[in-house]
């Protein structure tokens, strides 16, 4: 029997030389697994559709070499340009990791509220910009022949309690886009799923210190997700679950129990 360690799978502690494309890269979870992977030596790349002073003063705070490329997630055209840019300017991509959505609260009850206008704005930035933004760097990721795809999903899938009923169906085809990309994808690329509870951010509109507080109480671990609760969890997949592929890491403190 072989005992030896497979190096290209092994855990390991540092992302040197490596680059990251961070979609959604300015949001709250975008910015602190920036932080992350560039402690660890990855170049990161910000994919965003705000301020290009903005990302760029963020990218001053991160140690190394790093760029930011302006695009939105919903536009195929402008993804294939962001690829583009990226392959010029590092010549790889090894990580993707897509934090970009949306979402807008609404009653379950509400079905008048729940418009086919907001349905189709939930699934074009939280599954169909997803699917194009790997279908994007895909060529580069299995280029890597150790590539990685983290997607950001939400307990919402499997809970069907979240923000609205529509966002909820989009992070469940997230779960599934990523086993069944875990499977089409190996064995060059490994396909790994974070599925975040409540996390204090501005992510959802309306939710403020008071939600939280009621929603800690009913939690087993008795406080809702950090930013950097996810971020650790992103890196976590690049990192030591490095013999992982189409699973989904739940990280919400027992909400969904």
């Amino acid at each position: 029997m072989n005992n030896s360690i497979d190096i290209e799978r092994a855990p390991r502690m540092r992302l040197d030389g490596s680059v990251a494309v961070i979609a959604g890269g300015m949001g709250a979870i975008g910015r602190a697994s920036a932080r992350r992977l560039a402690a660890l030596g990855a170049h990161v790349v910000v994919l965003h559709r705000g301020a290009e002073d903005a990302a760029n003063e963020f990218l001053k705070t991160l140690p190394g070499r790093h760029a930011q490329v302006p695009a939105s997630i919903t536009d195929s055209e402008q993804l294939k340009k962001a690829a583009e840019k990226v392959r010029e300017h590092f010549g790889r991509a090894d990580i993707l990791v897509n934090t970009a959505g949306f979402t807008k609260p609404v009653p379950a009850a509400d079905l008048d509220g729940l418009t086919d206008e907001l349905i189709d704005e939930i699934f074009a930035a939280n599954w169909r910009g997803v699917f194009a933004t790997i279908r994007a760097f895909a060529p580069m990721l299995k280029q890597s022949s150790d590539g990685l795809i983290v997607n950001v999903s939400s307990i919402a899938a499997s809970t069907g309690v979240g923000s609205n009923i529509a966002y909820a169906a989009a992070k469940a085809g997230i779960d599934v886009m990523g086993r069944s990309l875990a499977r089409s994808l190996a064995p060059a690329v490994r396909v790994l799923t974070v599925s975040p509870g409540v996390v204090d951010s501005t992510f959802v509109p309306g939710r403020g210190p008071d939600f939280n507080e009621k929603t800690a109480a009913t939690m087993p671990l008795k406080r809702v997700g950090t930013v950097e609760d996810v971020a650790a969890a992103i890196e976590a997949c690049a990192t030591t679950l490095r013999f992982s592929t189409g699973n989904t890491i739940v990280v919400d403190g027992g909400r969904s129990l």
